[in-house]
């Protein structure tokens, strides 16, 4: 059985009321589950014996502006065991748009999960250590969200231009 199919089995056979959707693009399985199911869900991945996807790579988002579930946060957990990253889903209802946290699962997303708070504004509800990366602590924006100002923040002063 290639991994796909294993991995498929294993997530339906225990989750499948909290699958959202399944898709499988240009070679890329992809699993959106219910945004509570998260933490069970990255567990499950990571202690399988048959799977174990020890490693989140990334964590990020899209902001859809428009939809009723405006953010999707989206996982890329990677199984050395099968050599497959599989990419995971969860969108979000919540205004403002918050998700437990993954880290308690696998350490490394604290950082990705700091880097979408700063960025997108998602909260990662009981994260050790949710504060900003790039902008200062005190920036009340989050730059890739679809309503930041493209041409700047209204009242900010512009940049200074080298002179020639």
């Amino acid at each position: 059985m290639n991994p796909k199919e294993l991995i498929t089995e294993k997530v339906k056979e225990k989750f499948s009321p909290f699958i959202e959707e399944t898709s499988d693009f240009r070679d890329d399985l992809c699993f959106t589950v219910k945004s509570e199911q998260i933490v069970p869900f990255a567990k499950f991945l990571k202690e399988d014996a048959d799977l174990q996807f020890l490693m989140c790579k990334d964590v990020t988002a899209v902001d859809w502006a428009t939809r009723k579930k405006r953010f999707t946060v989206v996982y890329h957990a990677h199984s050395f065991k099968l050599n497959f990253t599989l990419r995971i889903k969860a969108n979000l209802e919540s205004d403002p748009p918050s998700i437990e946290t993954v880290s308690s699962v696998w350490r490394s997303a604290e950082w990705y999960e700091r880097e979408t708070w700063d960025m997108y504004g998602i909260k990662f509800l009981n994260h050790p250590d949710l504060r900003r990366i790039y902008m200062p602590e005190g920036f009340e924006y989050h730059p890739l969200r679809k309503e930041f100002p493209v041409l700047g923040i209204p009242g900010s002063l512009p940049l200074p231009h080298k002179a020639e």
